[in-house]
Formats: C-alpha cells, structure tokens, sequence
C-alpha cells in the first residue's frame, strides 16, 4: 500500500521536508484555509499540489472535502451546496487528485473524551469515557433527551449503569475540569479540521445546541435517504473525473447525542454500498473507528469489503472491560493490522494507507500538535507499519518499494 501522511498544510508544524525522510510518498490534506461550503478552486488546489510535488511526494487523498450540515440534514440549500461540491470535485479531478474521504456524522467528526490518556510504558492515547460523555451530554449540553438516552444505551456484552456513572461525575467537577471536557470533545479534536468548530470559538456549547437542534426530528431512515440523495447527485461527476467517493466509518461507532449516525457496522456498510450501487462510491476501511465497537468483526469486514475500500486507515483500538476504548499499538487491539495487511495487499497493493492516530511520546506533547496527530508517535507507528508490509508483501512475491535514502 501507498504510504500516506494526513498533513495539515504549510502551517502544520510538521513539514514536508521532515515526512520526505521518514519514508512518506503520499500526502493526506485539503484546503483547511477554504470556509465551509465554499468552492475549492483550481488555483488553490493547484498551488498546495504542486508544493506537494516540489517535496517529491504527491497528493495521494483529499480528508476531507466536508459535506456541509445542510447536506446532511435536507436542508433549503441542501442543492445549492451540492453544486458546489460537484464544482470542487470537478477542479480535484481536473488538478489529478482523485481519492476524496469524507464523512457523514452529523454535527461532531471524531469524539473522545481524555486526549492524553497515560498508557503503562508512560505515552498517551486517545481515550473514550462513556460516562465521561454522558456527563458532558446531560450536564454541560443539557440535552432534552440525554438522561433517558443514557439509561437505555446499552454495550455489547457489558452491564452498567451509565447515568449513575454521570451523576457521580458531576460531584466531582469544576469549572475548570468542565471547560478541559469541553475542549476535548469540541475544540482540541473539530477546530483543526475545515468544519463547525474553530480554535478560537468563544460560545462552543451554544453553537453545539443550535447544530443540534437542525437534526430534531431526523431518523436514521431519513439521514441515510439525505446520504443517497448526496450520492446519487455527485455520481455523474465522479464517473467523467474518476473521482473515488471513500466515506469514513461512523467514530465512535455508535450512535450518539441523540444523532443518527449510519456507518457504525456491517449492515451500514453494505447498506449505502447497495443504495448507490458504482464502484465510484467506496469506503474509508478505518480500522480504529470499526475496532472501537465490539460488535465489529474488522477482519471479516475487510475481507467482505476490500474491493469497495478507496482508502485504508490502519490503526487499532483496544476496548476496557466496561466498554471504554483507547488507541491501541498497531501491532495490538482489535483489529488485527498484520492480517488486514494481508487482505488489502491481495485485493490492492496500491491503494493508500495512512497509520492514522498514533501513541503521543518523547515530547509530541509539548509540540502544539493537533490532537491524535503526533509526529514521533505517528513516525513510531508508520515504522511498525513498514515492517509489516515489507513481512506480508514477501509472503504474497510483491516486490516491496521502500523509499531508500537516494531515491
């Protein structure tokens, strides 16, 4: 698989020149300095390719071009806002870039709770604290339905009283571990990326309720009704510019805060690769966000759907017994990376890989990184990563193409 890096741009800490030497070939990024909803035009995407290319590397995969709330919800600009994307893609297209991962969560992207979370070899990972979150739904977002959508959640194969849980949580906050909360969920892990939130959102649980309030009376029937009309309406462009569709698995896999979210497990998937039947219309395989619900199989996942995946995010997660999750070594958790390597080397040796979150180490924290994109860490995984390709292309006769030091 093609060695990947999602980058930030030319204001990411870490820059092209440092991921040139750890071996990266592709490039993961878009225009994060575009607003929401408006079109990326050729000369943009141009300049940010070609910077790309100055660096001998290329730009392998668009994460992402957003689908704006209005899509997503059916709302009065839902078409007017789809012409724009279609324009978009079109100048992607036009530009040579052709792999475009995107989302369909409502309101939130990714979700955790504790962004340093201490593992025993004294690193940190990315956590999720169901209690956690659902003090931050009933206590902090005050959600109308959030106490009664606690007590009926329910885990796979653990019992727990999640709203007790909250409760107790509440006796013991602060302002002060309130906003750290907050920041976690909101700020630290949107405001990076081209969406709802910025870094320097003044009013973040406000703005939240009004997102909100868009989906009331949105079943997960209707989202993915709004899901297929989206792709139903930008398959003819995709099809004359070759652009590959790859939606990114629901993270966490479950639904939450009252949201319908419809790319959690196997039905999904095979759902909307059904609703809109072409071949333009893939999957993001992110190992982390399938492996964080217990009631994914990844490597039959994988299996059945690698020859629809666009797009592999080889990460995996390890899930406590009361149902918590974190980021797991990549050569630990769930997923099982060394044997998805061998059923995405078979179906595509080609297709783009990045090592997605990586452990934060030796430092990464006193770095700025945005939140689950360390470097040493990430660098650490991408190693790993690259041992176990060369391993799995030697027992398929793939003759393996790292990057040496003079090419």
């Amino acid at each position: 698989m093609e060695r990947t890096w999602r980058w930030f741009g030319k204001n990411d800490k870490i820059t092209l020149a440092m991921l040139k030497q750890i071996g990266v070939e592709g490039i993961v990024t878009a225009l994060h300095d575009v607003p929401l909803g408006e079109v990326w035009t050729r000369e943009k995407i141009r300049d940010l390719r070609e910077f790309i290319e100055s660096y001998g590397m290329r730009w392998s995969v668009v994460e992402s071009l957003p689908v704006t709330e209005t899509i997503k919800y059916g709302g009065p600009d839902r078409d007017e806002q789809i012409a724009i994307y279609k324009e978009s893609l079109r100048n992607l297209g036009l530009e040579g870039i052709h792999t475009i991962c995107y989302n369909f969560m409502p309101v939130l992207d990714w979700a955790r709770t504790d962004l340093l979370h201490e593992n025993p070899n004294g690193s940190s990972n990315l956590y999720f604290s169901f209690a956690e979150f659902a003090y931050f739904d009933i206590y902090i977002l005050k959600r109308e339905r959030a106490r009664d959508d606690w007590a009926q959640f329910r885990i796979k194969g653990v019992e727990r009283d999640i709203v007790a849980e909250a409760d107790k949580i509440a006796k013991t906050m602060t302002p002060e571990k309130d906003r750290e909360l907050i920041e976690n969920i909101v700020i630290k892990t949107q405001g990076f990326v081209s969406g709802n939130f910025k870094e320097d959102e003044q009013h973040p649980v406000e703005l939240f309720r009004k997102l909100l309030d868009l989906y009331k009376g949105i079943t997960k029937e209707q989202l993915r009704e709004n899901m297929r009309y989206f792709l139903d309406a930008i398959m003819p462009v995709c099809e004359e510019y070759g652009m590959n569709m790859c939606v990114h698995p629901d993270d966490p896999p479950f639904p939450i805060l009252g949201l319908p979210r419809i790319v959690n497990n196997e039905e999904d998937i095979a759902w909307f690769l059904h609703a809109v039947d072409n071949p333009h219309n893939g999957l993001t395989f992110c190992a982390g966000s399938l492996s964080a619900g217990a009631h994914n199989d990844v490597v039959d996942l994988a299996r059945k759907y690698a020859s629809r995946t666009h797009f592999v995010h080889l990460r995996s997660c390890h899930i406590f017994p009361n149902g918590d999750f974190t980021e797991a070594s990549h050569l630990g958790g769930r997923a099982d990376i060394i044997e998805l390597a061998r059923i995405f080397e078979k179906e595509n040796p080609s297709l783009p890989m990045r090592v997605d979150h990586g452990m934060t180490m030796l430092g990464d924290e006193t770095r700025g990184y945005n939140a689950g994109y360390s470097f040493l860490g990430r660098m650490f995984a991408l190693g790993q990563v690259q041992g176990i390709l060369a391993t799995v292309d030697r027992e398929l006769g793939i003759d393996y193409q790292q990057p040496g030091f003079f090419d």
